[in-house]
């Protein structure tokens, strides 16, 4: 090939017309080339509170701009001066008439009137000094955790302090009906009762004493009523102590007994016959729990699987709150299940047993095949163990280092 016919295919090729790959706009929201805005921009010079600092501008059309408004213009930081913050004159007081109304300049005015401009100073200030709070405390109460106690002086401390007789409780009686109120009626006496000292020796010790135990942890109202009952049954009390629920929740829980069987244990009196129960509990909102009971009668049993069950649930994945996360397999014994993700309006198409946990954890759109053995025990096991198995796409995204987006919003509009 000569040189001549060597530089016509490369500038034959540089004359060929590139390719472009033709890509798809994925974004929901239409264009914007070319949009103007419907307002026009505002400057900061404009507006009535952003100026520079008074005490600092020291130019001539600042000074002259602040004569024309009439108003002192100021921002954030000028307001933590206090001597920038005088009272309104009456030219300024012509201009808030123009805006507001008058109730709303008596506002403003009793408003300032009532602050101080010297606390601004301090106002939502964080310390940086070694002596500041690790924490945000307004220290206006103390925490029995966090703070220290006050505790009183210890001139308040009482050696010879005692127990007032009988004979002087009775005087004080007998003086507070002579010097008191003419006609006492209940709330008197209660009063009484409430401020008679108890004790000879300094006052200060009986209403103020020295302690040095710590103070009491507060005791949550709410939490102190569910328990303190004397109606509640003592295994429910039981489980509230140990999950937190009150007494309604426990109730409400959705429990279903999936397995009963008559068990026996050979011992050398002779065969010893049990029940036995398990349990599937949940709050059809994504909590799902099994428990196994054993006992001599049937309502012991089934009453020891069923808050078995309801201490031990767990959350569940369940996505679009319906369904799970793609298919699942579990496996206990030799018992294989298998939990296909459907479409909604799919329903429930699996076995019994796991038609009862799904009604539990509130699942409603699920395929399901049990494999290989049928036992109804290891069924319910496998099928918790699925459960519980699922990965979330976040979590899987964040594992391989991928970006997760969910296509369906950028078809769709975002409208699923």
């Amino acid at each position: 090939m000569s040189v001549q016919n060597s530089l016509r295919l490369v500038f034959a090729g540089l004359a060929r017309p590139a390719r472009h790959c033709l890509r798809r706009n994925l974004h929901t929201s239409p264009k914007l080339h070319g949009r103007t805005p419907k307002h026009k921009s505002i400057k900061a010079r404009d507006m009535i509170l952003a100026n520079s600092n008074p005490q600092e501008a020291k130019g001539e059309s600042e000074e002259v701009d602040q004569k024309e408004n009439g108003l002192i213009r100021m921002d954030a930081e000028t307001l933590s001066y206090a001597d920038t913050l005088s009272a309104y004159t009456q030219e300024q007081k012509a201009l808030l008439r123009d805006i507001y109304t008058k109730e709303q300049v008596a506002s403003i005015e009793a408003g300032e009137a009532a602050i101080d401009p010297k606390d601004l100073e301090d106002q939502a200030v964080v310390r940086e000094d070694r002596m500041g709070l690790p924490y945000f405390d307004d220290l206006s109460s103390i925490h029995p955790v966090v703070d220290k106690p006050i505790r009183a002086p210890e001139e308040n401390y009482d050696l010879n302090q005692r127990f007032k007789t009988e004979d002087e409780l009775l005087e004080d009686m007998v003086d507070w009906f002579k010097h008191g109120p003419e006609k006492p009626n209940v709330m008197d006496f209660a009063k009484f009762q409430q401020n008679q000292r108890l004790t000879v020796g300094k006052e200060e010790a009986e209403r103020n004493p020295r302690n040095y135990l710590a103070p009491n942890i507060p005791v949550i109202p709410s939490l102190a009523n569910r328990i303190k009952r004397d109606d509640v049954h003592p295994d429910v009390r039981r489980v509230m102590l140990q999950t937190g629920y009150s007494e309604y929740e426990i109730r409400a829980f959705r429990t279903k007994a999936v397995v009963t069987n008559r068990v026996a244990n050979q011992t050398r009196m002779g065969k010893q016959y049990k029940l036995y129960c398990l349990f599937v509990a949940g709050n059809g909102k994504g909590l799902l729990g099994i428990g196994e009971g054993k006992a001599a009668k049937r309502t012991d049993a089934l009453r020891i699987a069923r808050y078995a069950a309801i201490r031990s649930m767990q959350p569940i994945h369940r996505y679009e709150e319906r369904t799970i996360y793609g298919d699942l397999h579990g496996k206990s014994g030799g018992t294989e299940v298998e939990l296909m993700t459907r479409t909604p309006g799919f329903g429930l198409r699996c076995q019994g047993i796991i038609y009862e946990i799904c009604r539990c954890v509130g699942i409603s759109d699920i395929a399901a095949r049990v494999s290989r053995s049928r036992n109804p025990m290891n069924t319910v096991k496998a099928t918790v163990k699925a459960l519980l198995s699922q990965q979330l796409p976040e979590d899987v995204a964040r594992a391989r280092g991928r970006k997760l987006i969910d296509v369906r919003k950028v078809y769709y509009a975002g409208s699923v």
